[in-house]
């Protein structure tokens, strides 16, 4: 099958790129708004895009009512976010937390989850989440009125105890279990990984 993508519709392009292009790490985003209200919300057209300076990079949609994001909105307001992980222990309050609310209520507070106060940015992280990264925003690009790419400088690493070696910044893998976005209400987890032969350069 060839598809030519200029010919689809932009909703059938869509689903074929979230289906297609997986699975996708999640960015649960935290963040404050001028109100004092604390949101959370996770978003899949995410990824590390480079380690000098440390980018991450957001991609971000209209709401179902064709509004901007809360999340966005925030992030525009103040050039600050914090990026948190997912992980097995944590994916059924982020995947409740993906519901559209009111801009007056916490997804934070439907879901049960806990606001820790970051070090280096206003907003909240996710305490329950195994790994947060403090982020300023380092450019927005504005693709089209409905797709914004964030870009985020990470300036503070938080990890849960275990995770990451202090000596050797390395990764315990036994103690860092991350879920990975398929489509639809569909993840998947990372308990089968397996090694290749060869040397990789570091």
């Amino acid at each position: 099958m060839d598809l030519e993508f200029a010919s689809l519709p932009i909703q059938e392009r869509y689903k074929l790129l979230a289906s297609l292009v997986i699975p996708r790490p999640i960015a649960w985003i935290s963040t404050v708004n001028a109100q004092g209200v604390n949101n959370c919300a996770p978003y899949s057209f995410f990824n590390a895009f480079a380690e000098d300076p440390p980018l991450c990079m957001i991609s971000f949609g209209p709401r179902q009512d064709g509004l901007t994001k809360h999340t966005l909105k925030n992030i525009q307001d103040t050039g600050e976010f914090v990026v948190n992980l997912v992980d097995e222990a944590t994916a059924n309050a982020m995947h409740l937390s993906a519901e559209e609310i009111p801009e007056a209520e916490s997804e934070f507070e439907k879901t049960g989850l806990t606001p820790a106060p970051a070090l280096r940015v206003r907003h909240p992280r996710i305490a329950e989440a195994p790994v947060s990264f403090e982020c300023r925003v380092y450019k927005t690009l504005e693709i089209s009125p409905a797709r914004v790419f964030v870009f985020g400088e990470i300036i503070l690493l938080h990890a849960r105890e275990g995770i990451v070696d202090p000596l050797t910044k390395r990764i315990d893998e036994a103690h860092y279990q991350p879920i990975g976005r398929l489509y639809a209400n569909r993840y998947c987890t990372t308990r089968q990984r397996f090694a290749l032969p060869g040397e990789l350069p570091e």
